[in-house]
């Protein structure tokens, strides 16, 4: 919420700023008249102006950084995340006895790719990719594709401490 705040203080800081200075350059060209006012004045909108842009490039700045943080603990979460994932993975493979085919092709499976992309992937027909997932199923205990990756992420989750705020914001 306080990004959103800061990303909105900062758009209003440079428009303003902008607004200044694209207004008074468009009367002088469109010739539109104005108020006379004396220099000091003049001066002190000048300087506001430029301020407000410098204040509004600080905060871009710092929105940048903030951002570029962000990213780096997603990629780290991320990372971590399909750590985890591939652990659990290959424990499950190996609980279940998967033969080094049926490995390849349960991750496969996992990915979401069809049985047709996973026999052309291991040069191999689709009927022994459908006998591959039917052997892992069995093993797996499970009827399909669906209640295969809920065991994988019953398991992450499980595994997984609670997200706190912090994590979410």
């Amino acid at each position: 919420m306080r990004l959103n705040y800061l990303i909105l203080l900062m758009v209003l800081v440079q428009a303003v700023g902008a607004l200044f200075f694209i207004g008074d350059i468009a009367m002088t060209v469109l010739g539109i008249p104005r108020q006379p006012i004396d220099w000091q004045t003049r001066e002190m909108l000048e300087i506001g102006a430029a301020v407000a842009l410098l204040i509004g490039l600080v905060l871009s700045g710092a929105l940048l950084i903030q951002s570029q943080r962000r990213l780096g603990r997603a990629e780290a979460q991320l990372q971590r995340a399909s750590a985890a994932f591939m652990d659990v993975m290959d424990q499950n493979f190996t609980q279940w006895g998967l033969t080094p085919a049926e490995r390849d092709v349960a991750f496969f499976v996992l990915k979401g790719f069809s049985t047709q992309e996973i026999a052309g992937f291991r040069n191999t027909s689709e009927g022994t990719v459908k006998a591959q997932t039917n052997a892992i199923y069995r093993k797996a205990g499970v009827n399909g594709r669906g209640q295969l990756l809920s065991l994988f992420i019953d398991d992450l989750i499980a595994d997984s401490p609670p997200c706190s705020e912090k994590d979410t914001g």
